[in-house]
């Protein structure tokens, strides 16, 4: 059951790494390499700051697609389609806090 839960969420966080890499960014590198991707230091940094800031944006744009759509400034559908990508990215979030709470754990029981 784990497995398939991850398996879902794998897509959404290749597409935040997709997103940074093609609005440019860059992490402690300083320099994107030919393929657009970050070196390989600070780019697993880079990539958690991406996906925390990208799920606050979108959580806050929701917010207001909410409101506007309350205030009848705003489609429904264009609404739920808003909110609906929010949810999708706090899943994605949340399923990242968990595979790195879980990684923690299983390294402080390990034997040195």
């Amino acid at each position: 059951m784990k497995v398939a839960m991850i398996s879902s969420v794998a897509a959404p966080a290749t597409s935040a790494v997709e997103r940074r890499a093609a609005a440019g960014a860059t992490g402690a590198a300083g320099a994107t390499g030919a393929a657009g991707t970050v070196g390989p230091q600070g780019d697993f940094k880079a990539m958690l700051q991406s996906l925390a800031t990208q799920t606050v944006n979108d959580i806050k744009s929701a917010d207001a697609a909410a409101m506007a759509g309350i205030e009848g400034r705003m489609d429904t559908r264009k609404v739920v389609d808003t909110v609906m990508a929010a949810e999708h990215s706090l899943q994605t979030a949340i399923a990242v806090r968990d595979k790195i709470v879980s990684a923690y754990l299983d390294l402080s029981r390990m034997q040195i």
